[in-house]
């Protein structure tokens, strides 16, 4: 019985090490630069627009950026509206998650003057707006995942929820909001 108690105490111990071994090798990565990942992909961001009513884009507590929701606004200012599996198409719905998350990383990129500075995506919440009977509310936000990872890589990575909604504001077809890691 002893044996198993220091087996379990010894994987432990191993285990935790490998985590805070895994979590430093992110922040040495020498080849970690968000701000040159973008320019690779062809993607230049927009100004950030002022918030539409009482609140702020985002707020900082420690290392931690909560940034509010925010929708697919284009750069000709409109909005994509419409409800995905009604109006849109899953592949409508993702191009939609898409421009949102590059919205967010002129939003991040504001707040912190440079990308490079974006410890970890930590947590997403991704509401589609969404028919009664659409299901693939995962999918539609995969375009917004997908491009944290281009942009970040690992540290891209997150938590998710991915939930279907009955409206969103002005009718838009998705809205992110999230929790980014900072130096």
């Amino acid at each position: 019985m002893k044996n198993i108690y220091f087996f379990l105490l010894i994987s432990f111990f191993v285990s935790c090490d490998q985590v805070q071994k895994d979590a430093k090798d992110l922040t040495k990565d020498k080849s970690y630069n968000p701000e040159e990942q973008l320019n690779k992909i062809g993607i230049s961001l927009p100004e950030v627009s002022a918030p539409v009513a009482n609140y702020v884009r985002a707020v900082r507590t420690g290392n931690l950026l909560f940034l509010s929701g925010s929708g697919p606004k284009r750069r000709n200012g409109e909005y994509i509206v419409g409800k995905v599996g009604k109006d849109l198409s899953i592949e409508e719905g993702y191009q939609a998650a898409r421009i949102t998350g590059i919205n967010h990383l002129a939003t991040l990129k504001s707040e912190l003057g440079n990308l490079n500075k974006v410890k970890r995506i930590v947590k997403v919440l991704g509401m589609v707006n969404s028919s009664p009977d659409f299901t693939d509310q995962p999918k539609v936000i995969n375009g917004f995942s997908d491009l944290m990872v281009e942009v970040f890589g690992e540290r891209g990575k997150h938590a998710r929820s991915a939930v279907g909604m009955a409206s969103l504001p002005i009718g838009i077809a998705v809205e992110i909001e999230l929790i980014v890691e900072v130096e």
